[in-house]
């Protein structure tokens, strides 16, 4: 018998409700969401039913990750679509607070994380990872989870919430689950739904590229070579209009020039086609 989910918008009756499974001994994983949901999302469900008690997912268009000409009011939004779709996958506990009940006054509190942010999209979106580590650090008050499951395909964003964890000694560990694409390769994203068709079919070269990439890795192409070569990819499509191509040490995201075998990378890209901002990367040894 499938146990029904239930929807709770509210701190206090989440609260009650993890109360409860704490005295049954339960352990609770969280996956937090800003919904319009997608295979990605439900591949963490997935993993997190493998590992625990009780899964609870959170639906939270954050506004303080968005910065003041970013799409907060444009992000989609669907969360009949996302109730079911969270049901379908097992999820026991759906948290679906409004902006009101998770900021009722405005926060005066910042979880701001340095170095880890410093990069890619930190760089490009300034502010963006502490409203991350905010609505995280409140996430992880609300739901008191023992682990917490992040999509790689937000590597930087995994690198943050891992740091920030390890620095404040948060009983919580990150799983960090690999990256779930379309057929095509098109890394799944809630904001692919923005692309037009041509925006679409171009997009596909961010996955071409980084396919590519592990090929010239495993050729000895130098790494200053390979982000010339997957920018000349880019660059390509008429519609593509580049962010950043960048290649660095993975975790702590620091410059890398020399090759040191064994070492951890991570190539990053971020692109817009119009008004869509996508980013994909790949995570390997060298």
């Amino acid at each position: 018998m499938i146990q029904t989910m239930q929807q709770i918008s509210t701190i206090a009756e989440m609260r009650v409700h993890i109360k409860e499974a704490r005295r049954l001994g339960k352990t609770i994983g969280i996956v937090p969401t800003m919904g319009f949901l997608h295979q990605g999302h439900l591949s963490l469900v997935k993993a997190a039913r493998e590992k625990c008690d009780l899964v609870v997912m959170s639906i939270f268009v954050n506004p303080l990750q968005f910065g003041p000409n970013e799409d907060f009011e444009r992000y989609p939004r669907d969360i009949e679509h996302d109730r079911q779709m969270a049901q379908s996958a097992g999820v026991d506990l759906l948290f679906t607070p409004e902006v009101s009940e998770m900021y009722p006054k405005p926060i005066l509190t910042n979880i701001s994380v340095s170095n880890v942010t410093e990069q890619l999209c930190g760089k490009s979106r300034p502010g963006h990872f502490d409203g991350v580590a905010t609505v995280v650090t409140k996430l992880f008050q609300i739901v008191q989870p023992d682990y917490a499951f992040f999509g790689q395909k937000d590597a930087q964003q995994v690198a943050v919430v891992t740091q920030m964890t390890y620095d404040l000694s948060m009983p919580v560990q990150i799983v960090p689950c690999p990256i779930v694409r379309e057929e095509d390769g098109l890394a799944m994203s809630s904001r692919n739904v923005y692309l037009t068709p041509e925006q679409r079919k171009e997009a596909l070269v961010l996955s071409q590229s980084l396919k590519q990439a592990k090929s010239w890795l495993g050729e000895g192409v130098a790494l200053s070579e390979i982000r010339g070569r997957i920018i000349d990819m880019i660059a390509a499509m008429p519609l593509a209009s580049i962010d950043y191509v960048e290649l660095l040490r993975y975790p702590d995201l620091t410059p890398i020039e020399q090759r040191t075998p064994g070492e951890s990378i991570i190539i990053a890209l971020a692109v817009r086609f119009g008004h869509t901002r996508l980013i994909d990367n790949l995570i390997t040894n060298i």
